[in-house]
């Protein structure tokens, strides 16, 4: 397969994937704000531009922040070049790229979500509407999956979609629990109490993982199993260790297809063996916020290395 169709399908679906996640984020954070009540603060509204790296560029132009000017850049910021719209823009060129290796289904829902988001965000939006908005970015972004997974066979285009899509899962869902445990909550003494329960609940919300913790758990709420859910329960779909799981899989087809393994397997292989050496007592223990930090570093590790390794081509 040609360096740049690889690109492009890997790009594609990690934009995708990118959107939805940061609509995810902006939700976990705007409804954890909620629950800060009078503790509410701009420092809440700037910790999701921290999170998603966009601060620096917020800050650059002079906005306060404030709920809808956050909101607002994130998801249309025409100045923004890592906005929502610019994402799912992104990603329909590089659909529209490759569409000779991929589905008509898949080009159609890719072409769909770009033009149901642009009507969507060709006005600015208000708190109000903001969770109709989120809710669309998820939709539309779940159908080119669905569309992906019940048409495209199971061969290196699909494995380089699926990488690209838990490379950025794997990302986002670290970057989701940063907000809570690292930013969002406002001290240490808050540690255990009933803000910090509806914290916790509003994070696994974020993620869609509340039913499925708490049919595991009995409807116990609790710090440490939320993050041992969201880090090592191989069954959840968006835990650490099942994003990387899934990455190891279509990275070990196309070691069958190509008859060789490169950089980027021997880091994933490493990463796998430390993940599910930890448990969660050691990953707290050494910090929690600590801990993403490397992952997430971990994981860009990873993703230049499969770039390298296939010779992408932008």
């Amino acid at each position: 397969m040609l360096g740049r169709s690889a690109n492009g399908v890997f790009w594609m679906t990690r934009f995708l994937e990118r959107a939805e996640n940061t609509s995810r984020l902006l939700d976990a954070g705007f409804r954890i704000a909620l629950t800060r009540g009078d503790h509410a603060s701009a420092d809440d509204w700037r910790s999701i531009l921290l999170t998603i790296g966009q601060d620096t560029d917020f800050a650059s132009r002079g906005l306060d922040y404030t709920g809808p000017n956050v909101c607002n850049f994130i998801l249309r910021g025409s100045d923004n070049p890592a906005s929502v719209l610019a994402m799912i823009e992104l990603a329909r060129t590089n659909g529209r790229m490759v569409r000779t290796a991929i589905t008509r289904e898949v080009w159609e829902a890719t072409n769909e979500a770009w033009m149901a988001l642009r009507e969507a965000l060709a006005r600015p939006v208000r708190e109000s509407n903001l969770g109709d908005v989120l809710a669309l970015i998820r939709r539309q972004t779940t159908q080119v999956r669905g569309a992906s997974d019940g048409t495209m066979l199971r061969n290196e285009i699909y494995n380089f979609a699926r990488m690209g899509t838990f490379i950025e899962r794997a990302d986002n869902t670290a970057r989701i629990l940063d907000v809570k445990y690292h930013v969002l909550l406002p001290s240490v003494a808050w540690v255990g109490s009933s803000l910090d329960h509806v914290q916790w609940e509003t994070v696994l919300r974020s993620v869609a993982g509340d039913r499925a913790y708490r049919w595991l758990n009995a409807g116990r709420l609790d710090a440490r199993g939320i993050a041992q859910f969201l880090i090592l329960d191989q069954r959840f779909p968006r835990s650490l260790a099942f994003c990387y799981g899934k990455l190891a899989s279509n990275m070990a087809s196309l070691t069958r297809e190509y008859g060789h393994e490169g950089r980027a397997h021997g880091l994933l292989q490493q990463a796998c063996a430390e993940l599910v050496r930890l448990p969660i007592e050691a990953i707290i223990e050494q910090g929690l916020h600590e801990f993403i930090v490397q992952f997430i570093a971990q994981t860009t590790k990873i993703a230049e290395a499969i770039s390298d390794d296939y010779r992408f081509i932008g």
